[in-house]
């Protein structure tokens, strides 16, 4: 089994190198890594109804889908992730108690008493500290799990907390749970960069045919392709998102403003706007020019600036329609 551990910490390579060592490496694979600020969503997942987006874009907060499904997390350099990818005739069943036992393991030899709970989860105390995933295609698995050590807990409510009655749709969601670090259960404090010697020190001894492995040029070059041809791109972050329908009305100094959008693809398919607002202007105009548009706040911007808001929605501005839009 090839030990990689790399240190980048961007989240769009690092996405793209658990897909590149799970499609374009023959043997078994154990990895530990890390990223920057960033939101990790299944793949099956509404992007912008797992996220709270102004929190997200104050905070710089970096949004990437992942291969597998499952609900959204939130990484920070106080999180340690971890991927295994396996060949083999039971390799093609889902069975998250097998890779994530050995982090059980290791904790229980620091007088962690952690514990696998529900589905896919592992817990000290009953709150979450791991959350877990997989991918399975045909005979092989991928799978990878978090491991909230040191993470700056505000965040982690702050990224994920999205208001559910704006979406109306059929994409898995996440549930939201109490969760704890680690490092607050540790009888005696170690650095996260001593765990993560400690992870990777018991796959080694418990695991036959160990090692170590560092991605070459010609790894880092296929990756890096990855992740620009798809992991940082908004047609995959967000346009593969589900079909849903947003509603949300807001309070303006002209008025209530209600915005109604049918959304395929992360594409705006139909556009209603309702109120009490008073206009000069057709806001049918408004409305034809949305159709088509991404679901972004930049590219709605980017859209409606050429007009003279005022004129379709007295006392209103640009801002007011954005916030009615996300």
């Amino acid at each position: 089994m090839l030990c990689i551990q790399h240190h980048s910490t961007d989240p769009y390579f690092n996405l793209a190198v658990d897909e590149y060592i799970f499609k374009h490496k023959d043997e078994d694979c154990f990895m530990l890594w890390r990223n920057d600020n960033a939101i990790i969503v299944g793949k099956h997942q509404n992007t912008l109804a797992e996220i709270n987006l102004d929190y997200v874009q104050d905070k710089g907060i970096k949004v990437v889908r992942r291969m597998s499904g499952g609900g959204a997390v939130y990484h920070d350099l106080g999180n340690l992730n971890f991927t295994f990818t396996k060949t083999g005739e039971q390799a093609g069943q889902v069975d998250f108690h097998l890779y994530t036992q050995p982090i059980i393991d290791v904790l229980k030899e620091l007088g962690v008493n952690a514990e696998f709970q529900g589905r896919n989860d592992l817990v000290i105390d009953g709150k979450k500290f791991s959350g877990n995933a997989e991918y399975i295609f045909k005979n092989k698995v991928l799978h990878h799990g978090t491991i909230l050590f040191s993470s700056h807990m505000p965040d982690i409510s702050g990224a994920l907390k999205a208001n559910p009655l704006k979406f109306k749709d059929k994409a898995v969601k996440s549930i939201p749970k109490r969760v704890t670090n680690v490092m607050t259960h540790l009888a005696e404090p170690i650095s996260l960069d001593a765990f993560t010697d400690r992870v990777m020190a018991h796959i080694i001894n418990t695991h036959d045919n160990c090692q170590p492995y560092t991605l070459s040029e010609a790894d880092i070059a296929a990756i890096n392709q990855i992740r620009d041809e798809k992991y940082a791109t908004w047609e995959w972050n967000y346009g593969l998102s589900p079909q849903y329908n947003f509603q949300q009305g807001i309070r303006t100094k002209g008025g209530t403003l209600e915005m109604h959008l049918d959304v395929h693809q992360g594409v705006i398919k139909q556009c209603r706007i309702f109120g009490d607002f008073f206009t000069t202007g057709d806001i049918s105009e408004i409305e034809s020019v949305l159709i088509g548009q991404r679901h972004d706040k930049t590219a709605i911007r980017a859209c409606l600036k050429p007009f003279n808001i005022e004129d379709y929605f007295h006392h209103m501005t640009l801002e007011d329609l954005l916030t009615a839009m996300f």
